[in-house]
């Protein structure tokens, strides 16, 4: 969630913001991180979805999960990142959301379940 908000945020103040005559949502490096960012955060969301699911019909899902918690947390710090990036240097300012949307985003990694150790359970169940 606070993904998509950084998202939609870089979405609206791309529309806003002028470089060279027009707003940034036309230059092309922009269309593309935005694009990349809407279909990563789409593709977390799937793969949330299937673990879930799995987890509903009581199927063994502790490579799903794991796999649906390592990408959606690395996603949401690339997504917050590129959210920063969109903003330039208001994108370090405290009165621009991004900025807290990042510093949220980037413990995502560290708490319930490092990424090292989400990367440890799939390997297993690779393994196995």
């Amino acid at each position: 969630g606070i993904a998509r908000a950084a998202l939609e945020r870089a979405v609206a103040y791309s529309k806003e913001r002028k470089s060279f005559g027009v707003t940034i949502s036309n230059h092309q490096a922009i269309q593309f991180m935005l694009a990349d960012m809407a279909t990563e955060l789409d593709a977390a969301r799937l793969l949330t979805l299937r673990a879930a699911t799995m987890k509903d019909a009581g199927v063994r899902h502790s490579m799903e999960s794991a796999q649906a918690k390592l990408f959606a947390s690395e996603v949401a710090v690339r997504v917050a990142e590129d959210g920063v990036q969109i903003h330039g240097g208001y994108g370090y300012v405290s009165d621009f959301p991004v900025e807290r949307i990042y510093r949220d985003m980037r413990v995502c990694q560290i708490y319930e379940g490092a990424s090292d150790i989400q990367r440890l359970v799939i390997g297993r169940a690779l393994a196995q």
